[in-house]
Formats: C-alpha cells, structure tokens, sequence
C-alpha cells in the first residue's frame, strides 16, 4: 500500500481524483542551481502535442489493487499523449531489483523519471544519482529521505484519510450518547498506518460522545481483514461503526461481517476500490462510505513529467514553476457522491 511522509500535508492540496493535466502542470526548475532545466514560455501544458519526451517509470510489485491501479493509470495517461513515449519497468518490491531497475532507466538517458519506490529511505540514492545526472525526478507518494532526490513530490494524505474517515463517523453518530466505533487498521510497522490511526483519533476528539473501543491490524489482503475482522466481532458484541484502513482487506472483512450475521453498525473504507464503491451504491449493506487515496495520482504524475520535459507552464497557477509538492485531498465518497467517482475506481 502507498506510505507518504507525515510532511506529506505540505503544499498544495488538489481535488483527488479530478486532476488533469491542463490543471496541474508548469514551467520548472531544478533543486540544484547548477542544473537547468528546459526553457519555457510559460505556455499553458494543455492536449495538443508538443516535443517529443521519454518518461521512465518504476513501481513496486503490482501484488495490491490500489499498486495495480497505479501502473494501469501511468500507462492510460502516457498513451494519451503522441509524443510520450514510456518506458516502465516490471516492478518490484525488492530494493536492490528496483534500484538496478531505476539504474537501467538512466543509462538509457530517458527525460525524466516517475519513481514509486518500494522503500523511499532506501531508493534515496538512485533519486540523487538521477538528478545529478541532469534527469528530473517526479518521487510518486513513498517520499525519498531527501529533497535533492526529487524534483517534485506528489502524493496521497495518509493523515487527512484518517481525519475524514472520522469526522464521517463522528458526524453520523453526533447524536448518539455512549457511542462505541472501532477500527480495522493495515501494517503497524508502516508510517503510513500510523498517520490514518493518527487523523482517525484527531478527528475523533471533536466528539465527546465517541469511544474508540478496540483496534486490530490487518495486511492488506482479503484474508487478513477477513481474519482480523473477525476477531474484533467476537471480541465486540455492539459498536456502532468501524473504520477499514484499505477496501482490498475490506472484503474480507466484509465476508467476516456477512458471516457474522452483523448488520447493526455503519462502516467506511479506505482507498477507494471499485467493489466498495458499488456497494455504497447499492446501499443494501454496512458499507456507506469510503475515503478516497486516489491511484489517479499516478497520471498526475505522468502530466508532470511530460511538463518537466517540454518546460511548458500551467493554466491556472501565478508561479513559474510546478510545486515541489502536491498533496492530493482525501474526499469521502458516500451514496450522494458515488457516481462521480466511480471512474475512479479500481479493481
């Protein structure tokens, strides 16, 4: 699953799943002075083909379907544009495989370079080497150590999931004295786990009313929400809402819930799966929202990069040059909302 940095939050915050590229790209500049970067005439990114740039792009291992996404959205985006050619690599979640992936990408000397890097702490040094080697870098939401590493960061809010996701619970449940809910978190050993935790409880303080009663964490597969979930509905025997970190465990959760016979509670998810989606739209089940962490950010981060290579400007922003960092915004879709960000979805 994604991991970006608690100081994710910083920079610009941009609709979720509706960035295009005529909304998000501009002229650039490099971290390192001494490095120049195309020049532009601040002319607005827009369709129409411009010249010709080579994006290489590195992923982890497409074993999720949010990682899965990730890579079909670069693809889709990459293809929308003639004069993008992109070069992607297998992917792995092995460091060294990916570092020697990476590598790859620069001796053949693509324009610029897409990196989700399956361990951002380790991936530093290849970040560094590729922009000392004159080759931009778009670090795609697991954040390298360094900001030289990178020209720009962008990224989901792990923290603003959590804080949506609770202030959804809290505002249903405002009502209700002694409320209890629950939570089904992903990795504790990931940064990004402990951030939505984080967001959940902060937003949780708003409602005096609201008990957090009990925690579990899952892995991020079927089978461990389906485990772990139903260890907290033993455990559990009246609660009125929970809280699933990620809608890949969620259906697993959900079978353990179906299993259970459970259906006095009210549930949100977490990253915004297609199957969830659906079943907020069907609205015949526990499952009423979902806080989006959109894998969309993959084709921004293919807007930017052809940006980066043709030192074009962006439509709808006073500077010069594209942020260092782009924060996308966590939105909870519920039944109101839910046909607009079906596209979004992902399987």
């Amino acid at each position: 699953m994604p991991q970006s940095p608690a100081t994710s939050r910083r920079g610009l915050l941009f609709g979720t799943a509706a960035v295009s590229a005529g909304a998000l790209l501009t002229a650039c500049t490099s971290n390192e002075p001494d490095k120049q970067e195309p020049a532009t005439n601040n002319a607005p990114a827009d369709d129409k083909p411009g010249k010709p740039v080579t994006i290489g792009f590195a992923g982890p291992q497409a074993d999720h379907g949010w990682l899965n996404a990730i890579n079909e959205n670069a693809k889709a985006r990459a293809k929308k544009y003639s004069e993008v050619t992109l070069e992607i690599t297998e992917g792995s979640n092995d460091t060294a495989a990916q570092i020697g992936q990476v590598q790859t990408l620069i001796n053949k000397k693509v324009d610029v370079l897409v990196i989700l890097p399956a361990d951002g702490k380790a991936m530093t040094q290849i970040g560094l080497q590729a922009m000392k080697a004159g080759i931009p870098v778009v670090n795609l939401d697991r954040v390298f150590a360094s900001p030289q590493a990178y020209r720009c960061w962008i990224g989901g809010d792990n923290y603003g999931m959590g804080l949506n996701a609770g202030d959804y619970i809290g505002r249903q449940l405002k009502d209700k004295p002694n409320a209890k809910v629950i939570e089904l978190a992903g990795m504790d050993n990931l940064e990004l786990t402990k951030q939505r935790t984080q967001g959940f409880d902060d937003a949780l303080k708003n409602y005096p009313n609201i008990q957090k009663v009990a925690r579990q964490a899952a892995e991020f597969t079927v089978e461990s929400g389906q485990a772990k979930m139903a260890q907290l509905l033993q455990a559990q025997k009246q609660f009125d809402a929970l809280w699933n970190h990620d809608d890949d465990q969620g259906v697993g959760a959900l079978r353990a819930i179906a299993q259970a016979g459970r259906k006095d509670f009210l549930m949100v998810g977490g990253a915004g799966a297609k199957s969830a989606m659906d079943a907020i739209k069907a609205d015949d089940g526990v499952l009423k929202a979902t806080v989006l962490y959109p894998p969309t950010m993959a084709a921004s981060a293919i807007d930017l990069a052809r940006a980066l290579g043709q030192g074009k400007g962006v439509g709808g922003m006073a500077e010069l040059e594209i942020p260092a960092s782009i924060t996308l915004y966590s939105a909870v879709v519920t039944k109101e909302n839910v046909d607009e960000y079906l596209p979004t979805g992902f399987s």
